[in-house]
């Protein structure tokens, strides 16, 4: 039903809606703010990542019978 919605010149129409309410002078701010929270989503994301590799790795060394770091 809904298999060719979005034509070529609905695209153009919404970016001449947008330059029209945002104005050109605000757009490339936006764009860079947009660009910074990418990159800090990104960036937090892969820590997030790193730290929940390095905490199931203890865990996985003591399935495997490997000794890990002394208690203190």
């Amino acid at each position: 039903m809904y298999a060719n919605a979005l034509k070529p010149w609905h695209l153009l129409i919404v970016a001449l809606v947008v330059l029209v309410l945002f104005g050109s002078k605000k757009l490339p701010d936006a764009a860079r703010g947009l660009g910074r929270s990418l990159r800090i989503l990104k960036s937090e994301a892969r820590a997030l990542k790193e730290e929940e590799g390095a905490a199931a790795t203890p865990a996985e060394e003591a399935k495997a019978g490997r000794p890990g770091p002394p208690a203190a």
